[in-house]
């Protein structure tokens, strides 16, 4: 749980200097679930977007069921940051959805304290491999079901049953376009990541 601006990982301690701790956050999901939206919506610098414009080599690649109104995608990754508070900073990295693209991954989780899954109710299969990508490295994550307008709403309870979640795994539901609640999701994984590193009892 390493960063390279951070001397100490989240729940270490305060840092010398009165300097605010930093740390690395992946956004992660499947294609057009919202991660770049996430990112512009709660980054308090102008966000770092590699994003390219679907073309008709695309077509049969990327499957834009759901999201059929899609014209970008990200190639790289998003970059950008929200100071939770005078002690904390986040660095937010959102991984591009595509299979394609997941050999980025490993690069981009490096150092990573832990992660955001973004989940679609329309496409809750997308965000499988995330989850497994997750859980296989023991990164503490928590499931944030993205409530895309005029989509069906489900109960957390029943996503949770369908996507198999293990139950210290927080789910919750989000609009990631309002700031507020992109905020409260960072802030539910914060404390995940807190409770994850915090020796018991």
């Amino acid at each position: 749980m390493d960063y390279a601006h951070s001397d100490t990982a989240v729940g270490g301690g305060p840092r010398a200097g009165g300097r605010p701790i930093t740390a690395k956050i992946l956004i992660a999901g499947g294609f057009g679930v919202g991660k770049t939206t996430m990112v512009g919506a709660i980054s308090e610098i102008r966000p770092l977007r590699t994003e390219e414009v679907l073309t008709d080599r695309s077509i049969g690649v990327d499957d834009v069921a759901g999201v059929d109104g899609k014209t970008t995608t990200t190639v790289a990754m998003d970059f950008g940051r929200i100071t939770l508070d005078d002690e904390l900073v986040l660095y937010l990295f959102g991984t591009p959805g595509q299979q394609r693209f997941w050999f980025m991954w490993d690069e981009l989780a490096h150092g990573a304290v832990g992660a955001v899954v973004l989940a679609d109710v329309r496409r809750l299969a997308d965000c499988f491999p995330a989850v497994d990508y997750f859980e296989d490295r023991g990164t503490p994550f928590v499931v944030a079901v993205n409530c895309f307008q005029g989509a069906e709403r489900k109960r957390a309870e029943d996503v949770r049953i369908a996507l198999d979640l293990e139950e210290g795994v927080p789910l919750v539901m989000c609009d990631v376009r309002q700031r507020s609640s992109a905020r409260q999701v960072l802030i539910t994984m914060v404390e995940h990541v807190l409770s994850s590193v915090s020796p018991a009892g």
